[in-house]
C-alpha cells in the first residue's frame, strides 16, 4: 500500500466516529452487539469453532456493554463531584472574602488605637512619657518610641534614665534590624 493511502484510509474510518462525538452521541452503540448469537451461527450450528466464536463474541459484547453501562455512570459520578467542588470553591472563596474584610477591619482598629496612643504620648511631657514608658515591656516601649515624632522619642530618651535608655535604644534597633 503506498503511503498517501494510508492516512486518507484512517480519515475514512475516523471522520464519522468524530463526527459523532461532537454531535454528542453515544457510541456505545456502535460497539454493541449487533446480530443476537443465533443469527450469527445460522448455517453453523454444527462447526464447534463457530459456535466457539458465537459465544465468545457475545461474551464479549455483554462485556462491552457493562463496561459502557459503568463508564456512563462514572461520568455521573464525576459530574455530580465536579459540581459539588465548584459550589464547596465558591463557597470558600467567600468565606476568604470575608475573613479577609474582617481582618482588615480589626487591623484598621488595631492601626487607629496605636495612633491614638502615639498621639496621647506626643502630647505628654517627656519626663512624664518616660516615666509611663520605663514601666512598660522594653519591646513595646522601644516601638512606641519608634512611632512617636522623632523629637518627642527624642525628649523622652533624655528623661529616661541612662540604663533604661541604652536598653530601649538597644530594643529600637533591633526592631529596625528585625524589620528592614
Amino acid at each position: 500500500m503506498s503511503k498517501p493511502l494510508l492516512p486518507a484510509l484512517a480519515l475514512v474510518f475516523v471522520l464519522p466516529g468524530l463526527a459523532l462525538m461532537v454531535q454528542g452521541r453515544d457510541l456505545s452503540r456502535l460497539f454493541a452487539a449487533v446480530a443476537a448469537p443465533s443469527d450469527l451461527l445460522q448455517g453453523c450450528g454444527d462447526v464447534p469453532e463457530a459456535v466457539a466464536l458465537a459465544e465468545e463474541l457475545r461474551d464479549r459484547a455483554l462485556r462491552i456493554e457493562r463496561y459502557m453501562a459503568a463508564i456512563e455512570t462514572r461520568k455521573a459520578e464525576l459530574a455530580t463531584a465536579e459540581a459539588t467542588l465548584r459550589q464547596r470553591l465558591e463557597e470558600l472563596r467567600s468565606q476568604k472574602g470575608s475573613i479577609r474584610a474582617r481582618q482588615d477591619g480589626k487591623s484598621e482598629a488595631v492601626r487607629s488605637d496605636i495612633d491614638r496612643l502615639i498621639a496621647v504620648y506626643d502630647q505628654m511631657k517627656p519626663a512624664e512619657a518616660a516615666a509611663v514608658l520605663t514601666n512598660l515591656p522594653a519591646d513595646f516601649a522601644a516601638e512606641i518610641l519608634m512611632r512617636v515624632q522623632p523629637e518627642t522619642g527624642a525628649r523622652i530618651i533624655a528623661a529616661v534614665e541612662p540604663r533604661q535608655a541604652a536598653l530601649l535604644t538597644a530594643q529600637m534597633g533591633a526592631r529596625s534590624v528585625r524589620n528592614p
